[in-house]
């Protein structure tokens, strides 16, 4: 029988299997079509690419090809000046990658995840709790579902709130700089905060300056930008704007 210490957390990949199988498929049909109608044979051939493309990419994301996903998740726990004491706050923990990581680096920290746990995504509550048990910290941590534009906490609950590549996938909310704030709304005066999303994308955050200085405007005492696309691990394969290309780091203390 195996037992905790055996297993691993699943942690999910970002990259879903339907983007490799769908074109996958449509591949295939295509390349059958071709020996009727040669013309079949581009589509064939743009599909074949895209199922390698996310083939490759699903890949390098997974333990197996550098577990760059992992290595991207723990970018927002390098940025954290925190003592680890208190109250943390992980906005849109998915699987709980981000959650557990940050309470086995702050053994002393109580750390809440907070996930829709939506229809998009192949995570869940269930499979949280089930990896906090395997990381050996489920006393320490308690799930919840919500969404991230409505928070269920009140004002300066949190010493810490971090979160990764979540704000852009809120539906309900349309300006996601709106989610950004209700994140910080929670967070103590002098708390710490570390988030990762797509802040490169102006249509989404506009300018970077324009944010920052939208931030401090919200009464936050330091704020501070890192592009996570310039880290040298990421590989040029996965640095394209629809993939990781346009993500950052806003971190700083309320």
């Amino acid at each position: 029988m195996q037992t905790s210490a055996l297993l691993k957390p699943n942690y999910g990949n970002w990259v879903s299997k339907k983007f490799i199988f769908v074109p996958g498929l449509v591949c295939l049909v295509s390349l059958g079509l071709a020996f009727l109608a040669s013309f079949w044979a581009v589509p064939a051939g743009l599909f074949g690419l895209i199922c390698v493309y996310f083939l490759l990419s699903y890949y390098r994301f997974s333990p197996a090809g550098g577990d760059v996903q992992a290595k991207i998740v723990g970018l927002v726990l390098d940025r954290l000046d925190w003592d680890g004491k208190g109250q943390a706050l992980d906005i849109g923990c998915g699987n709980a990658a981000l959650t557990l990581r940050l309470a086995q680096k702050y053994p002393s920290a109580r750390v809440t995840g907070l996930d829709f746990w939506g229809r998009n995504w192949d995570y869940s509550k269930q499979v949280c709790e089930q990896n906090a048990g395997i990381a050996g910290v489920a006393e320490r941590t308690v799930f919840q579902k919500a969404s991230a534009s409505a928070l269920p906490f009140e004002d300066g609950s949190f010493d810490l709130a971090v979160s990764n590549l979540t704000f852009h996938e809120v539906s309900d909310t349309s300006d996601k700089r709106q989610v950004l704030r209700e994140a910080l709304r929670v967070v103590r005066p002098g708390g710490k905060f570390a988030f990762q999303d797509l802040f490169l994308v102006e249509a989404i955050y506009g300018k970077t300056e324009e944010l920052l200085s939208l931030v401090k405007s919200w009464g936050i005492g330091k704020v501070e930008f890192v592009k996570t696309c310039d880290e040298a691990f990421i590989p040029a394969l996965l640095k394209l704007p629809f993939m990781v290309g346009r993500i950052g780091i806003l971190y700083g203390e309320k």
